[in-house]
């Protein structure tokens, strides 16, 4: 009986958890292996180089965090603001996408190519909000506005280290998308 091989996703997985705990630079090959447990050799069965890995990590991410995010927020509710804020919690909340996200947001720094993905992912999360927005916003400066500081909150919250007297982090939040989303506070 032959030897069983790693499955290819548990690469891709183990170069996202890299990823996301020490950026591309952590994603090496051997460091891989090493994390899984097994010899580099396996690696080369599936992928023809880091580069390879690196556009399934990208292309593992992208359709998790749009195709994946989408599809669930359309199962889950009818109303698009609650889309929207649900959206924000799948993506820039849990302990998966959103490390992965931020390491690629520092990557695409460098990477022009990661840069024109991000850009793709990101006009794609933007639409989402315009189109919430443009719910109950008729002036599309306004839409897009509000879709910028909607976005930039989501993403920037997680680099402020600002005190909010008197409140936590997720009550200062909850009412800063209460506002950006029209909403009264205790429904954001």
């Amino acid at each position: 009986m032959g030897a069983l091989r790693t499955p290819r996703e548990m690469w891709v997985e183990e170069g996202l958890r890299a990823l996301a705990a020490g950026g591309v630079d952590a994603v090496r090959v051997e460091a891989l292996a090493k994390a899984l447990g097994v010899t580099k050799g396996g690696f080369y069965g599936y992928f023809a180089d880091r580069g390879a890995l690196l556009t399934e990590m990208l292309d593992v991410w992208e359709r998790e965090s749009t195709d994946d995010v989408l599809e669930r927020i359309e199962r889950e509710s009818d109303d698009v603001l609650d889309r929207v804020r649900l959206a924000g919690q799948l993506t820039f909340s849990g302990d998966r996408l959103l490390p992965i996200d931020l390491a690629i947001r520092d990557w695409a720094r460098r990477d022009p190519e990661v840069a024109e993905r991000l850009r793709r992912v990101d006009n794609r999360r933007m639409q989402l909000l315009r189109d919430a927005i443009g719910t109950f916003c008729a002036d599309p400066d306004e839409v897009e506005a509000r879709s910028l500081l909607a976005f930039c909150m989501a993403i920037g919250s997680h680099f402020l280290a600002a005190d909010h007297p008197g409140r936590s982090r997720a009550e200062v939040r909850a009412r800063a998308g209460a506002l950006l989303l029209n909403r009264a506070p205790d429904e954001a």
